[in-house]
C-alpha cells in the first residue's frame, strides 16, 4: 500500500507529459527501464481513479500562507472621495477585458461581473492520449470544456472623511469537465471546479484600466 499510495501522489501532482516522468518513477523490488512502463500501464488506472476529485467552492475563501501576498496583488488605494465614480469606472474597466456586469450595489460598494469562455486546452488532450496510451485504454482522463471566469470587486474608504478608497478585486473561476472513465467506472460530464484565478497579469490590467479611467496613480499595499 506504501507503493501504490506513493505513486497516486506522483500521478495525481505530476505533468504527465512531463519529460521523464515514467522513468523518474523507482519501483521497490523491480529493476528499473523496461519494467517501469509496463508495470505503470497496469496500475493507472487504480491510480488516476483516486484523482478525481472536486473543489468546494468554500475553499475560495480560506487562508493560506499567501494570503498576503494574493491581497497585495487584488488590492489598490486610490486618493479619491468619490467612490461612486470609482465604482463606475471599474465596471467600464472590467467591461473592457470583455465581463459583463451581473450585479452592482453602489450604496455598499459591491460589484460582480462575469464571462464565459471555452476551456479547452491543447495539453490537456496531450495528457488525455498518453495516460490513455500507457493504461491500454483502460483510462481516459476528463479534460475542462467550458468556463466560466467572474470577477468580484469591493470599495470602501480607508479614513474617517473618505477621501482614500480602497479597491479590491478578485478574480476565480468555475470549470465544466467532460466525461471520463477509470478502468471501469464511467465518469459521468459535467464535474465542477472552482479555483481562484493567482496569474498576476489579469489583476494588473485591470488596475492598469482603471487606473487611467479615472486618472489617478494608485497605492500598493
Amino acid at each position: 500500500m506504501t507503493i501504490l499510495n506513493s505513486l497516486k501522489r506522483r500521478v495525481c501532482t505530476s505533468d504527465v507529459a512531463g519529460t521523464g516522468w515514467a522513468s523518474g518513477v523507482h519501483l521497490p523490488g523491480f529493476p528499473s527501464g523496461r519494467w517501469t512502463l509496463p508495470l505503470l500501464a497496469f496500475l493507472l488506472p487504480a491510480l488516476v481513479s483516486g484523482c478525481v476529485q472536486q473543489t468546494q467552492p468554500t475553499e475560495l475563501f480560506q487562508l493560506s500562507p499567501e494570503s498576503n501576498a494574493n491581497r497585495a496583488m487584488q488590492t489598490r488605494l486610490f486618493d479619491t472621495a468619490n467612490d461612486k465614480e470609482l465604482l463606475s469606472a471599474s465596471a467600464a474597466s472590467l467591461q473592457d477585458l470583455g465581463f459583463q456586469v451581473e450585479e452592482s450595489v453602489r450604496e455598499v460598494g459591491f460589484l460582480r461581473a462575469a464571462k464565459e469562455r471555452s476551456a479547452r486546452e491543447y495539453d490537456q488532450y496531450l495528457n488525455r492520449l498518453l495516460v490513455w496510451l500507457l493504461s491500454l485504454g483502460n483510462v481516459m482522463m476528463p479534460v475542462d470544456l467550458h468556463q466560466k471566469v467572474a470577477a468580484t470587486i469591493v470599495t470602501r474608504p480607508l479614513n474617517p472623511d473618505g477621501s482614500r478608497q480602497e479597491v479590491r478585486i478578485m478574480f476565480y473561476r468555475a470549470v465544466w469537465k467532460g466525461e471520463g472513465q477509470a478502468d471501469r467506472n464511467y465518469i459521468p460530464p459535467g464535474e465542477q471546479k472552482m479555483e481562484m484565478i493567482r496569474d498576476p497579469e489579469i489583476y494588473q490590467q485591470f488596475f492598469a484600466k482603471l487606473s487611467k479611467a479615472v486618472f489617478l496613480e494608485p497605492y500598493t499595499i
